[in-house]
């Protein structure tokens, strides 16, 4: 089985942490802001929850299987 790339709007993201885009976007590429990505089962096959952790906060998003990330 491969590994799905799943990509999600930097904006989302940055807007639930309360974060500027250019400000997150650094923040992900020096590992200040982290993320969790987990892998549905049973009745959840096929839908994905990532969260993302910076500063005591987290944002956390689903996606279904229609392919769309609505916050969790």
């Amino acid at each position: 089985m491969s590994t799905p790339v799943l990509d999600i709007e930097g904006a989302l993201v940055a807007r639930a942490l309360s974060l500027d885009v250019t400000d997150f976007r650094r923040l992900m590429d020096t590992g200040k802001v982290t993320v969790l990505c987990e892998r549905g089962t049973g009745d959840d096959s096929g839908c994905y929850r990532a969260s993302f952790y910076h500063a005591g906060q987290r944002a956390r998003f689903v996606r279904g299987r229609s392919g769309q990330w609505r916050p969790a």
